[in-house]
């Protein structure tokens, strides 16, 4: 290992103790502040392990949880999930990413929230017509190695909000920006830290809808700062981040993930984790579709 790659090393690791051991572990997953759909979480895998995947290459969405992860991917990378939840809501997301010669990386994804068939009434409550909201991001990432063990990326997201109204349609527009690093000092294992949702916002413009009430204003998402690795031993793969979650100068809490994956006969996956105080399971299995193993 070179000097600079051990420096790195050391340093992160004695930063990741120091951090643990100041934080307070808080459950809440803030989910009453802006953008809480770019904040649930994507692949079965993640979300089975906790979800502390800063530093890590997951099969399905790359960029989501780091955008210098993708100028590590070995090849090309596509996948689609549809999660079912409560109150008849859906959570879609969508990616493709790819190795851009020599030493960069490119992606672009779609991650949309909403509910469908919402009943519409006036005011005396006659009923109008079915209503649907939803919440949308379209991911344009880009990464760039700088070394064959260090990289840095950037996600630009193009955010869309659509709220129903009987009338017509209320929505907020804006942009944000993920930038994060990654480095991989030692086989087996990654350290990287990111910044998720940095200047992410809607821009809303309601005097359409409320005529003299209505005005222009910002509605701001929180900011994380993530600092995660991962460790492979032997049949074990642990990995895990802590973070903390702020808007403006106001530090709104903190975060503490971690997960563990199990292998055996090579392509079958127990998994375990915990994230914002909650525990996960899940079973997973690679198989082949077009090459040996390249499908999850």
């Amino acid at each position: 290992m070179s000097l600079a790659r051990k420096f790195i090393f050391q340093s992160s690791l004695f930063f990741l103790y120091l951090l643990a051991l100041q934080i307070p572990i808080q459950a809440a997953d803030h989910a009453g502040y802006s953008g809480a759909f770019l904040r649930l979480g994507t692949t079965a895998r993640s979300l089975a392990m906790g979800g502390g995947f800063t530093a890590e290459l997951d099969h399905g969405f790359t960029a989501y949880h780091n955008p210098a992860g993708i100028a590590f991917l070995p090849s090309k990378q596509a996948s689609f999930s549809y999660h079912f939840l409560t109150l008849d809501r859906r959570f879609i997301t969508t990616s493709f990413a790819t190795h851009l010669p020599p030493t960069a990386g490119l992606g672009i994804a779609w991650v949309s929230a909403g509910v469908d068939g919402i009943d519409g009434r006036t005011s005396s409550g006659e009923r109008t017509q079915s209503l649907s909201t939803s919440e949308n991001a379209v991911y344009l990432s880009f990464a760039q190695k700088l070394s064959s063990w260090l990289a840095v990326g950037i996600n630009v997201k193009i955010l869309y909000n659509q709220l129903p109204m009987n009338d017509s349609q209320l929505t907020g527009k804006g942009i944000g920006f993920d930038v994060g690093m990654m480095s991989q000092p030692i086989k087996g294992m990654t350290l990287a830290f990111m910044i998720k949702d940095l200047n992410s916002s809607y821009q809303w413009n309601t005097g359409k809808v409320f005529a003299e009430r209505g005005r222009v204003y910002k509605e701001s998402f929180p900011t994380l700062y993530r600092l995660g690795t991962n460790y492979q031993y032997r049949s074990l793969y642990l990995v895990g981040d802590i973070g903390v979650i702020a808007s403006g100068t106001n530090i709104l809490g903190y975060t503490l993930r971690g997960g563990l994956e199990y292998a055996f006969r090579e392509n079958y996956y127990l998994r375990t984790g915990i994230g914002n105080g909650r525990l996960a399971v899940g079973l997973g299995m690679n198989y082949t579709f077009i090459k040996k193993q390249d499908a999850f």
